[in-house]
């Protein structure tokens, strides 16, 4: 028994040596990283986007620090892991006259700035990681230039559950807002929902790959246009929703997710497409389908489904169309839409069990350089993804975050109702 308690005692003095010689200063230490905010190509020489709020997000942690005043954001005490970085910036005119030297009447000028996926650790602490930024949009003093800043702000696709476990597809609508201070006309403005088979038939590898696409345009299935017939005017800080049954569908689902839609401001009605439907309702345009047995907006319950807003003067029957990738022929054919005409996009894509697959994003970095989603793999949960409100101005009017990266600027929600946004 004595030799036994000895070598216990041996042991002990052993195990504590060897812990004495561990270093576990670096085990899981918190890092400091900086960020500096870089002025569009066009600013002034020695210019600084100084007191700016800069993002950085990862799966469990979001924070926001201001730029010094040489553009630079310090974050400290990071969780070491993989972050993505943001900036939605709002000069004045006096503010965009003084960094750029220009003489144009500017009322206000938008910046945003983004990078995904930055690995964070003990690297990043030796020099500031560079964030080039892009102006987004320039409003003029001139109130006679007409500005339409028209973003999609809100996509319900998911349907819900009625009348025991039925499922609930009839209200699924869009929504689009106008960021402007201006009064705008959405007349002849184009929705084309992306192309949402599985499996998918164009990765973005394959778009650019492709010598018939080489990167510069987008697959749609389905492609609506908002009336010409007249103005269709959506003040400054207001939106537009456009569903494919404009009718009450809390009487019919009677659960707490769906909305009426009955004051709905366009509806799309297809041949025998066996919904109900609201003759007080402006109709959408159909301008093309990939195949004919599509019926109304083709929102996929659980994603995908994409949306880009276009605008031209071209008609769009004459340009070109694709079928599948590495395919010469097909039931389905898609259009092609120019990467030049796309006024906004959202890459909404399906989640699963592991979370959402990015190598499924179908919309290039310059469109929409992150993605959404909602939180269900399959849908019917009542859930909504909508833009996160960037700022409200003293006139109650707000302004949606748009930093040309879904993963930042949408969040998703199940009591969002249309034309409702969060406070800041």
């Amino acid at each position: 028994m004595k030799h036994l308690n000895n070598l216990i005692t041996s042991l002990a003095v052993l195990l504590v040596t060897l812990a004495s010689c561990i270093n576990y200063d670096d085990a899981g230490r918190l890092v400091n990283v900086q960020v500096h905010l870089k002025t569009p190509a066009d600013f002034k020489a020695g210019t600084a986007l100084d007191n700016q709020e800069v993002k950085i997000k990862s799966k469990t942690v979001e924070k926001i620090a201001l730029t010094d005043e040489n553009g630079v954001a310090t974050f400290e005490g990071c969780m070491p892991g993989v972050y993505d970085i943001s900036s939605y910036v709002e000069l004045t005119g006096e503010e965009y006259a003084q960094k750029t030297g220009s003489e144009d009447a500017v009322e206000e000028c938008i910046i945003t700035a983004t990078l995904n996926e930055q690995l964070f650790d003990e690297t990043r602490e030796q020099l500031p990681i560079e964030m080039e930024s892009a102006i987004m949009a320039i409003t003029p003093k001139d109130p006679g230039q007409k500005t339409k800043s028209i973003v999609i702000s809100k996509i319900y696709s998911s349907g819900s559950k009625y009348n025991g476990n039925k499922n609930y597809m009839a209200g699924r609508y869009i929504e689009l807002f106008n960021q402007s201070d201006q009064t705008a006309d959405v007349a002849g403005m184009y929705i084309g929902l992306l192309e949402s088979s599985n499996p998918q038939p164009y990765t973005l590898d394959n778009l650019k790959n492709d010598p018939n696409i080489n990167g510069t345009m987008v697959v749609v299935k389905q492609v609506y246009r908002i009336p010409t017939d007249k103005e269709y005017l959506v003040e400054g800080g207001k939106s537009i929703v456009i569903t494919n049954s404009a009718v009450d569908h809390t009487l019919t689902a009677q659960n707490q997710f769906e909305a009426d839609l009955s004051g709905a401001d366009f509806e799309v009605v297809d041949l025998n497409d066996k919904l109900e439907h609201n003759d007080n309702v402006v109709k959408m345009l159909r301008e093309y389908y990939a195949i004919s047995s599509l019926k109304g907006m083709n929102l996929m319950q659980g994603g995908p489904c994409g949306i880009i807003l276009f605008e031209t003067d071209e008609d769009i029957n004459t340009w070109p169309t694709t079928y599948g990738y590495g395919k010469t022929s097909g039931t389905w054919v898609y259009l092609l839409v120019p990467n030049s005409t796309i006024k906004d996009g959202v890459d909404f894509i399906k989640n699963t069990s592991t979370g959402p697959n990015l190598s499924t994003k179908r919309l290039y970095d310059e469109i929409d350089a992150g993605c959404t989603h909602i939180e269900a793999t399959l849908g019917y949960t009542g859930e909504v993804v909508y833009r996160k409100t960037a700022r409200v101005y003293p006139d109650g009017r707000k302004k949606l975050m748009d930093t040309n990266n879904s993963s930042n600027d949408f969040k998703v929600s199940t009591t969002i109702k249309p034309r409702e946004y969060d406070e800041e």
